[in-house]
C-alpha cells in the first residue's frame, strides 16, 4: 500500500524508496576493469609510447606493494595522463587510475579514469555499455547529474540492461528536483513499452506515481495511476488510484460518490474515513438505501464503529426513508417516463433505482436524460456506465465511460479500466 486516504495534506504520503545501487560501495561493485594489457584482444599488440611506459612503470611498482601508498599513487596520476600519446596509452592510464581509485573509494578520481578509458576508443565493444553505466553511477554519486545522464543513456544505447540504466536518467532529474522533466522522460519510456505490448517495471510506475503526487502534478499522477492499475491490478494499485484521485481531484459530492462507488466495487475502501465520506456523498436524504448498504458493509468489515452515534443515527434515519422511497418509487418512475418530464425527475428516478441496486431499471432513465436539454452530460454518462457495469454489460459500460470528458474523465477512465479487467476475468 503506497497511499492512504484522507491524507489530503501531502506530507502524509511517504515517497517510495528506490532500490538503487548508488551508495559509495555500489558504484564500484558493478564493473571490474581488467589490467590494461589483459584488456586487449590477444591478436592485437598494444601500441604504448616509450614516454608513457617510462612514466607508468614506477606507479605500477607502487601499486604492486603490499600496502600501496595511495597518496603517492594519486600524485603520480597526472604524470601518466600527461605522458599518454596513443589511444592504448590513454586506455591503460585510465584503467590504472580507475582501478586504484576504486579500491580507495575515491569516486571523483575513479570517474576521471573511467572517462579516460571511454574517450580512448579502446574499450572492447562488449564492455561499452557496462563502462558507461559505471561512469554514470560515479557521476551520480558525485551529484553531477547533468554529467551522469548521457552516460546512462549511452549505456542503454549500447544494449546494457542489467542494472536498468534508463531509470537512472529519470532519477537524475528527480535528484535535481526537476520532477516534471523526470516524469516526461519516464513517461516516454513507459509509453514505448506499452505500445510494444511489454510489461512495465512496477518500480517505474511506483516511482513516477510518488513523484507526481508529492510534487502536485495531478495530471501526471492520474496518468501513472491508470498505468499502475492497468499493469498491476490489485488492492494496492487500485487503492492508491482511488485515494490519489480523491485527494487531488478537487471534487464535490456528486463526483466523490461515483469515485467511491468504484472503490467499493473494487473492494479498496481502506478505512473508516473513506466510508464516512461515502456516506456523506451519498446523503441519506437522497440515496437512503445505498447509505444503509454502505454502513452495513462498514460494520461487517470492521471499518465502522457500531457505537459511533453519527453512524448509528444516520443509518436509522436512512432506514426510515427507505420504506417511504420504495412506496413512492412507482409514482416517480411513472412521472419520469412521461413525455414532458423534467430532467430532475428523470435523474431522480435513475439515481433512486441505482441506489436500490436495480441498475437495469435505472439505465433507460439515464439514457433518456442524456437526450434532454441542460443535462450534465459527464455525470449522466458516468452513471449510465455504472448502471451498465452493475448489470454485467461490461463492454457497453467501458464504451460509455470512454465517452466521458471534462473533470470527470479521470474517474470514468478508472471505471473503464476496471470494466476491461472484469471482462477479462480479472480482480
Amino acid at each position: 500500500m503506497i497511499f492512504t486516504r484522507f491524507a489530503r495534506k501531502k506530507g502524509a504520503v511517504s515517497t517510495l524508496a528506490m532500490a538503487m545501487a548508488l551508495a559509495t560501495g555500489g558504484a564500484f561493485a558493478v564493473t571490474a576493469v581488467e589490467a590494461p594489457a589483459l584488456a586487449q584482444k590477444k591478436s592485437e599488440r598494444p601500441n604504448y609510447s616509450k614516454g608513457f611506459i617510462g612514466a607508468y612503470k614506477p606507479l605500477e611498482e607502487l601499486a604492486a606493494a603490499e600496502a600501496p601508498d595511495y597518496a603517492a599513487l594519486k600524485a603520480g596520476f597526472p604524470t601518466i595522463v600527461a605522458a599518454a600519446e596513443t589511444a592504448d596509452d590513454r586506455y591503460a592510464a585510465g584503467s590504472f587510475i580507475y582501478a586504484n581509485a576504486a579500491k580507495q573509494r575515491d569516486q571523483a578520481t575513479a570517474l576521471q579514469g573511467m572517462e579516460m578509458m571511454l574517450q580512448s576508443g579502446k574499450v572492447p565493444e562488449e564492455n561499452i555499455g557496462q563502462f558507461n553505466f559505471v561512469a554514470g553511477q560515479l557521476a551520480y554519486a558525485a551529484k553531477d547529474y547533468a554529467k551522469a545522464r548521457p552516460y546512462f543513456q549511452a549505456s542503454a544505447d549500447a544494449g546494457y540492461t542489467e542494472n536498468d540504466p534508463l531509470i537512472f536518467v529519470a532519477e537524475s532529474y528527480f535528484a535535481e528536483d526537476q520532477a516534471q522533466q523526470g516524469l516526461t522522460y519516464l513517461s516516454d519510456l513507459i509509453n514505448a513499452k506499452v505500445a510494444a505490448g511489454e510489461t512495465v517495471d512496477e518500480a517505474w510506475l511506483k516511482r513516477g506515481l510518488a513523484q507526481a503526487y508529492n510534487n502536485n502534478l495531478n495530471a501526471e499522477a492520474n496518468r501513472y495511476s491508470s498505468w499502475y492499475v492497468s499493469q498491476y491490478p490489485g488492492d494496492d494499485s487500485w487503492g492508491d488510484a482511488v485515494a490519489i484521485l480523491l485527494n487531488t481531484g478537487g471534487y464535490q459530492n456528486p463526483e466523490i460518490l461515483d469515485l467511491l462507488r468504484l472503490g467499493q466495487r473494487v473492494g479498496v475502501l481502506r478505512d473508516s474515513k473513506l466510508y464516512l465520506e461515502y456516506i456523506d456523498a451519498a446523503d441519506y436524504r437522497r440515496l437512503p438505501a445505498e447509505v444503509v448498504s454502505v454502513i452495513d458493509e462498514g460494520y461487517a468489515n470492521g471499518m465502522l464503529d457500531e457505537t459511533d452515534p453519527f453512524v448509528t443515527d444516520t443509518r436509522r434515519q436512512a432506514a426510515e426513508r427507505v420504506a417511504a422511497d420504495k412506496a413512492d418509487l412507482d409514482g416517480l418512475m411513472a412521472d419520469a417516463n412521461k413525455a414532458g418530464a423534467s430532467i430532475n425527475t428523470v435523474l431522480a428516478a435513475g439515481d433512486a433505482l441505482l441506489g436500490l441496486g436495480r441498475p437495469a431499471e435505472a439505465e433507460p432513465f439515464y439514457a433518456k436524460a442524456l437526450e434532454m436539454p441542460n443535462a450534465n452530460t459527464a455525470m449522466v454518462m458516468t452513471r449510465l456506465g455504472i448502471a451498465q457495469f452493475d448489470q454485467g454489460k461490461l463492454a457497453e459500460a467501458e464504451a460509455t465511460f470512454n465517452k466521458v470528458e471534462g473533470a470527470r474523465e479521470p474517474i470514468a477512465n478508472l471505471w473503464a479500466i476496471y470494466s476491461t479487467q472484469q471482462a477479462a476475468g480479472g480482480m
